[in-house]
């Protein structure tokens, strides 16, 4: 359970970031569409990030672990497509959006195994 809770915390928290700090990434700011946007992610993350990165294996193992952006991009990608409230315009957005919510997901379970 408090599991589930650090990865909602983590999701939002990068999310919130990507939008302040990256143009041309845009997702809800309050509390309510942050909590809806961040939930939606976590579904992804749990549901079908696992089924792309069964499809897109040969390209993770070929790229020695690199090709796993290619499924963090697809899963925000599904984001924006799944959710109106979030509009990325442009693949740099979306790339950068990307390393920044999986740096602070990074540091979040970091954080969590050490406590």
């Amino acid at each position: 359970m408090t599991k589930l809770i650090l990865i909602l915390i983590g999701n939002g928290l990068g999310l919130f970031v990507a939008t302040k700090y990256i143009p041309g990434f845009n997702a809800p700011l309050d509390w309510e569409g942050l909590i809806i946007a961040a939930a939606v992610l976590s579904a992804i993350n749990l549901f079908i990030r696992p089924l792309l990165k069964l499809v897109l294996s040969p390209i993770i193992i070929v790229t020695l672990g690199l090709g796993i952006i290619f499924v963090n991009l697809a899963t925000l990608y599904l984001l924006d497509y799944f959710l109106l409230s979030v509009t990325i315009s442009g693949i740099l957005p979306l790339l950068l959006g990307t390393l920044v919510i999986g740096a602070i997901n990074f540091v979040m379970h970091i954080g969590s195994k050490i406590v």
